[in-house]
């Protein structure tokens, strides 16, 4: 009789184990993360880091986010990110621009400023002796083959009296600027926060002609984190989740330049770390300049812009401005 109890004992705590576990699988299933797919522009770099730190912190996991970050997309990121080929990518105002304005427009939005200024520009070897687009003639260009570069060489070439036609245009794809510049082409549309450092870095005296610079209009967003508007109207929550966790990754960068190189090299070991540790640096103070609140935008900005690029030949009508960004789903 009594083994017979302790039988009954047994195969009522046996039960009584199977069915927490039972709960704990099916509250785990509830739990589970969801998958988000985020495109870049370009190979990783400091532009990227707030979205590596996030991820090697944990700051997605804990909003529930299981983040995949794909490099680089083959093609343009609005057209695959409106495609449904990635949750959400990287881009820049320029494009979004073209994409909202186009024949067949792209239903994309930006949804948050990487950085607050504008800090490309037109960079070149000091002997080439570019001063100025004017100096743009009878010269090679670098680029990645994009119409955004031959119209915006155009207008500010036009600007200045100065004869496009006398410009050739190479496309060097992926190549590294300085390899690039001593022995294919003359200048190259860079980075300061990146090809800019690392030329100081390597000691490589270099022309850069900021775009801001040029014109006040030219001090657009670039980078941006762009979103379908079939995403923002379906998914409003886990857009500002993602956002949510990323800001708290860029803020960190920011604090932590040097720890947060850390983050991106674990994912990225192939770059080079006194450049990316300058590079983080100097985006320390360029990602919330002037701002208190990470990934905010202006009317006025896209405005500006989008007025200069119809106003020179680059649009073939106005941007709806409004339409172009959000401000909706970053965090407080």
């Amino acid at each position: 009789m009594f083994a017979v109890k302790i039988k009954r004992k047994a195969s009522v705590l046996f039960a009584t184990v199977m069915l927490i576990l039972s709960a704990m699988l099916i509250t785990t299933g509830c739990q589970q993360k969801k998958g988000v797919k985020v495109l870049l522009d370009w190979y990783p770099n400091t532009n990227h880091t707030g979205l590596y730190v996030a991820l090697d912190k944990g700051y997605y996991k804990e909003e529930g986010l299981d983040v995949e970050i794909i490099q680089p997309p083959e093609g343009g990121s609005p057209e695959l990110i409106a495609a449904g080929q990635g949750d959400f990518g990287i881009s820049y105002q320029e494009q979004i621009t073209y994409a909202r304005t186009a024949e067949n427009p792209i239903p994309v939005k930006a949804i948050a400023a990487i950085i607050q200024h504008n800090t490309s520009g037109f960079a070149s070897p000091v002997e080439k002796n570019i001063k100025s687009p004017r100096d743009f003639e009878g010269k090679k260009y670098g680029g990645w083959g994009s119409p955004m570069e031959e119209a915006m060489l155009k207008a500010l070439m036009q600007k200045e009296g100065a004869d496009f036609s006398k410009v050739e245009m190479v496309n060097i794809g992926d190549a590294d600027f300085f390899a690039a510049t001593q022995k294919d082409v003359d200048f190259s549309w860079i980075y300061y926060g990146w090809d800019g450092v690392a030329a100081e870095i390597k000691n490589i005296p270099i022309n850069f002609i900021k775009l801001q610079d040029i014109a006040p209009e030219l001090d657009y967003y670039t980078p941006v984190i762009i979103a379908s508007e079939k995403m923002l109207d379906e998914n409003p929550e886990l857009v500002r989740k993602f956002l949510r966790a990323t800001a708290r990754g860029y803020k960190y960068a920011i604090e932590n330049p040097e720890d947060a190189v850390n983050s991106l090299l674990k994912y990225a070991p192939e770059i080079d770390r006194e450049i990316a540790v300058a590079s983080q640096r100097y985006l320390a103070g360029e990602y919330m300049k002037g701002t208190d609140k990470w990934g905010e935008m202006k009317l006025e900005i896209w405005e500006a812009y989008g007025n200069w690029m119809f106003e020179n030949g680059l649009l073939r009508e106005k941007l709806d401005a409004g339409k172009a960004f959000t401000n909706e789903f970053l965090p407080e």
